[in-house]
């Protein structure tokens, strides 16, 4: 098939939109998205630092290739990755290698945290000793490193690399749980004390659509899952998910406009901030949700 904008053959055929496009077209079409997003919810303003949690899989990579490309010529802001390593052997390292290579070619300040550094333990380790999810540990126990680390670096902004199919999927869990106060917490621009705000640029593109990016790109996109991703209840919504937008094309754009129209009306969350009496880092009780996991006492 040749791309509907010139006459060259299409590398892909979006069904939510009815078109094909060629290299060059769909990686336009990827960045046009991605710029406009950034514009429409103002996601990085002058003069600001901006920290990737950069984790060397699919998303992450493209979002900080995709970051320094359209900004690389802006002298007044500052860009730097954060790779959290929680230490799952046999996965970790390989993802880890690709941030490593990725940061070193764009000329990107590098920062790597651990779950050993910070925990003195590993994830692996953790899901032996515990009987909470792996994928609950493991959530809970990066973002309190990332926080920290990317306030302690002074960044504005932390950008994540946040897909279509990861926002829906986040929408639509939301929903069935009636849980509005996650729903208030997703909108953009909220503000928590002690909290250092997140960015989400790719939250307009397809998953494939990301790691096809990649590939036209040359990047090094692993396409390896975690070995605990199996567990995750999130699994379930995407598999029903998939299943729909298979049928009925542009579901999961729907999902998310949908959310815009209604975001309106939710007030940003008010959930009441309070540091942590063990930790001194923000969260919802006196005794934070990292150090409930941990059985710090």
């Amino acid at each position: 098939m040749k791309c509907q904008r010139c006459s060259k053959s299409a590398v892909i055929y979006q069904k939510y939109s009815n078109a094909h496009l060629c290299k060059n077209h769909f990686i336009e079409d990827v960045e046009r998205k991605i710029k406009r997003d950034i514009r429409k919810f103002k996601m990085i303003g002058k003069g600001e630092k901006i920290a990737v949690a950069l984790s060397g899989g699919k998303d992450s990579i493209a979002l900080l290739y995709v970051l320094h490309k359209i900004f690389k010529n802006r002298p007044d802001l500052e860009f730097m990755a954060i790779t959290i390593d929680e230490g799952i052997k046999g996965y970790r390292e390989h993802t880890l290698s690709h941030a490593i290579k990725l940061t070193g070619e764009l000329g990107i300040r590098h920062i790597i945290r651990s779950f050993e550094e910070e925990f003195k333990t590993s994830l692996d380790a953790l899901t032996r000793e515990k009987e909470n999810a792996a994928c609950t540990l493991c959530g809970v126990l990066r973002k309190n490193i990332l926080n920290k680390a990317a306030r302690e670096l002074g960044a504005d902004k932390i950008a994540i690399g946040h897909n279509l199919d990861d926002e829906s999927q986040t929408i639509l869990m939301n929903y069935l749980r009636g849980d509005v106060d996650r729903l208030k917490r997703m909108l953009p621009g909220t503000i928590q004390k002690g909290m250092v705000p997140r960015i989400k640029p790719l939250r307009s593109i397809p998953e494939k659509e990301v790691a096809l990016y990649g590939f036209m790109n040359n990047l090094p996109v692993s396409m390896d899952e975690c070995p605990y991703a199996g567990s995750a209840l999130r699994n379930e919504i995407r598999d029903m998910l998939n299943n729909y937008e298979v049928k009925h094309p542009g579901t999961k754009y729907s999902l998310l406009g949908g959310y815009e129209s209604i975001s309106g009306f939710l007030r940003p969350a008010d959930t009441q901030i309070v540091f942590c009496e063990k930790c001194n880092e923000p969260g919802s009780d006196r005794i934070c949700k990292t150090c409930r996991l941990l059985g710090r006492k």
